[in-house]
Formats: C-alpha cells, structure tokens, sequence
C-alpha cells in the first residue's frame, strides 16, 4: 500500500513539471509571436525586414518544437491551435485594406490555410485524446 502511495506522489511530481514546462513553452510561444506580429504589423518595414522577421519566425518554430518533450506534443498542439485562431483574425483584418485581385487572392488562400490548420489540428487533438478515454464493456 505504501509503494502505491509513493508511486502516486511520484507521478503527481511528474505530472506537476510536465505542467510548468507546458506553461513555460507556451509564455515563449506566445511572446515569440506577439514580437513577430508586432514587427510585422508595423507596415512601414521594407521587404527586407518582412523576409527577415519570417525567417526568424521559421526559426524560432523550429528550435522551440524540437526542445518540446514528447509527453507535451498533444497538449502544446492544442495550445498552438489557439494561437492559429488568432492569425485567422490576423488575415481577415489585412484584408481589409487590400486592393486588386491578387491581394484579395493572397488574403482568401490565407484566411483558408490558416482555417484548414486549426481545424485540422483540433480533430487531431481530439482523436489522441480519445486514445487515453476508457471504453465501455459492452453488456453480454
């Protein structure tokens, strides 16, 4: 009964680090994105900067994802779908001062991908979710 024990205050351990990780991952996420967004929304930059703050971005994708642990893939996976939702909001407003087909054209195909991408990534998360739920016996 005591080794039960131990192993339970064990894993509430875990459990609790796995969660300040998760909170720690997000607040870079979220603080990495509102610098790119607030560099890319400055509208006066040239497209030198605008490349530049891309390439940053990519790379800060990068370095962040491959330091995350594999037990918090599915639940920064639903974090970053939050965060997605927002550059839905970010499409549609740029769309609003957009003239000539091509830009309504660019604003469409982003306001699209960005909507396939939190969709998508919501039905993902849902189904590994479902992987952990417990299934019903069925009644003989």
């Amino acid at each position: 009964m005591e080794q039960h024990i131990s192993l339970i205050e064990h894993l509430q351990a875990e459990l609790s680090l796995l969660r300040e990780a998760l909170i720690h991952h997000q607040a870079e996420m979220a603080e990495a994105a509102g610098e790119t967004a607030a560099v890319a929304s400055s509208g006066g930059g040239s497209l030198g900067l605008t490349l530049f703050v891309f390439a940053l971005a990519i790379f800060l994708g990068v370095e962040l994802i491959t330091k995350v642990p594999s037990q918090l893939h599915t639940p920064l996976m639903s974090g970053s779908n939050a965060i997605s939702g927002i550059t839905i909001v970010g499409a549609l407003l740029a769309m609003q001062n957009v003239t000539g087909p091509a830009a309504i054209l660019l604003g469409l195909l982003a306001v699209i991908t960005a909507t396939v991408n939190v969709v998508g990534g919501y039905l993902v998360t849902d189904r590994m979710l479902g992987m952990f739920k417990t299934k019903k016996k069925e009644e003989a």
